[in-house]
């Protein structure tokens, strides 16, 4: 009740400032000019409120909204996800010198070998138009002495709910390299005690990319299907900077021929 009241009177004030404004608009062509001068003053603070105002609604506005799961999907998508590490806050939005194996957001791990880690990882804003996703992922690393790097993903439960061997698993990513770089994306599917794995190259050929995979080329046992996640394999990343700003996932069923 009584935020409800705090707006109400703020309502009351908002009004009474703005009939006050217009009558000074009214009477500033026959006031004195030292009257007018003490208008000038007064209008020229509030103006440094407004326009700072008008600043950050105009920025924060143009920003994709926290928690937006839009993105674009194939016809015919049954699941499809985008992981928390670019949809929401995360509690500690930077590491650095990360260690061989950090949690960076639930279900995203980093991993890596090196003995001397050179490695910063930040969670950054989007701010571009063409961004949908909230969030991205900055990776900046100086000398690297490993042999992997490696992002984890955890595929939330239903993904592997219904899972069949005619599905296509789809993994669309937006990317920026400071310089070229491979990336390797591989799926990885739990079934009973085995694990199948299968690797796709993303073709870096924009910033846009996205692999398939056809699990009909797969052995996974459709009715002891347990747990689905992808790793994303970064080959020789030393002294670059590495920004995901998007990655979602999606299944589809293949078109029956």
């Amino acid at each position: 009740m009584a935020q409800r009241g705090n707006r109400w009177t703020d309502k009351l004030v908002q009004r009474a400032a703005l009939r006050r404004w217009r009558r000074v608009a009214d009477v500033a062509p026959e006031v004195s000019l030292s009257v007018l001068r003490d208008f000038k003053a007064q209008a020229l603070a509030l103006k440094q409120s407004l326009d700072s105002v008008l600043h950050q609604a105009d920025h924060r506005l143009a920003l994709p909204v926290i928690g937006n799961h839009a993105f674009r999907r194939p016809l015919g998508t049954d699941w499809s996800w985008r992981p928390m590490l670019w949809t929401g806050r995360i509690p500690v939005p930077g590491l650095a010198s990360v260690p061989g194996k950090a949690e960076i957001a639930p279900g995203s791990t980093l991993f890596h070998d090196c003995r001397r880690s050179e490695l910063t990882v930040r969670q950054i804003r989007n701010s571009r138009e063409v961004d949908l996703a909230p969030f991205g992922l900055r990776m900046d690393v100086l000398r690297f002495d490993g042999s992997f790097l490696s992002l984890v993903l955890d595929l939330p439960d239903a993904a592997a709910q219904g899972l069949k061997l005619n599905h296509l698993i789809r993994l669309d990513a937006v990317v920026e390299l400071e310089k070229p770089l491979e990336i390797f994306v591989r799926l990885n599917l739990k079934h009973g005690p085995n694990v199948e794995q299968v690797v796709r190259e993303l073709p870096m050929n924009s910033e846009e990319v996205m692999v398939e995979f056809d699990l009909a080329y797969t052995k996974m046992n459709e009715k002891r299907i347990e747990k689905v996640w992808v790793d994303m394999i970064f080959e020789g990343p030393e002294m670059n900077q590495i920004i995901l700003r998007d990655v979602t996932m999606s299944r589809r069923p293949r078109a029956e021929l």
